[in-house]
């Protein structure tokens, strides 16, 4: 088994294909994962804000966003991300193999690796782990996921904010664990999960991220190459002035004019579902 914890690209295998006579609904899955990070300065700040992990072996996975404004007080933006997913990953690692798919709990977990987080700083984070067929999420903030089937969306988590561009955050100044959002729903064999920070969100419309995932994400697909081009193309929004863009969309509806992309770090998990 192979983990992966950090804030720089992984290296994933490619989608796997089975050929099973089980009917689909009985079949055991996983998720096959893949990511790409691109911090939004890549010279003076290569470690970015963001961090994710892909924890394989317990089929989990997360990402987190350090709040920006900590920054004018002298703190790294991203070591709370950093720590706070670091301490998810090692709480998590603790439980074992054989219960990991069955008896943990998502948001118990999270605030474990909360109370573990002693940095002074506040990020959000989203984390989803795949157990029983099922997909279960725990969410603060504006980082997500969207869940695409037959190649449409199926489900998209809904964002965490007190007001425009300030989301929930988790830190000893912001939030617990408590307002965290809990979802569950079962997933199928060619399910394809995207997860990000809201640098992807914020930059690229739903419809969007669907078509680069369904043009690279066919038999065979890689995760990290699928990963990497939707970051790439968030990237590419995110530096134009004059791109519409969901932010762009979010500032007109709270009456205010911001137009182009929105400059930020770009976190991407994708996972495709397949069959054990």
């Amino acid at each position: 088994m192979c983990s992966s914890l950090g804030c720089c690209p992984v290296t994933r295998r490619g989608m796997e294909q089975f050929s099973d006579p089980t009917p689909r609904r009985q079949r055991s899955l996983k998720m096959v994962c893949g990511a790409f990070y691109i911090p939004k300065e890549r010279g003076s700040n290569p470690r970015g804000d963001d961090a994710h992990f892909i924890f394989e072996e317990k089929q989990t996975i997360g990402v987190a966003d350090g709040v920006g404004s900590w920054s004018e007080k002298g703190v790294d933006a991203g070591e709370y991300a950093r720590k706070l997913m670091s301490n998810f990953f090692g709480v998590l690692g603790n439980y074992p193999t054989e219960e990991s798919n069955h008896n943990f709990n998502l948001k118990h977990i999270l605030n474990e690796a909360y109370l573990k987080t002693k940095v002074p700083g506040s990020s959000t984070a989203c984390i989803l782990t795949l157990k029983n067929n099922s997909l279960h999420a725990v969410n603060v903030g504006d980082s997500g996921f969207l869940l695409l089937r037959d190649g449409e969306e199926f489900y998209k988590s809904p964002i965490q904010t007190s007001r425009f561009n300030c989301p929930r955050q988790l830190g000893k100044c912001a939030s617990t664990p408590s307002v965290a959002q809990v979802s569950e729903m079962p997933v199928q064999a060619g399910d394809v999960i995207i997860l990000g920070t809201d640098g992807l969100f914020d930059n690229l419309f739903t419809k969007d991220i669907r078509d680069v995932a369904n043009f690279l994400g066919g038999a065979g697909a890689d995760p990290d190459q699928v990963a990497r081009s939707i970051s790439e193309h968030a990237y590419y929004n995110s530096i134009d002035k004059s791109a519409f863009t969901p932010f762009t969309e979010a500032s007109l509806r709270n009456g205010m004019a911001y137009f182009g992309g929105k400059k930020d770090d770009i976190t991407v998990v994708v996972a495709f579902v397949v069959s054990k």
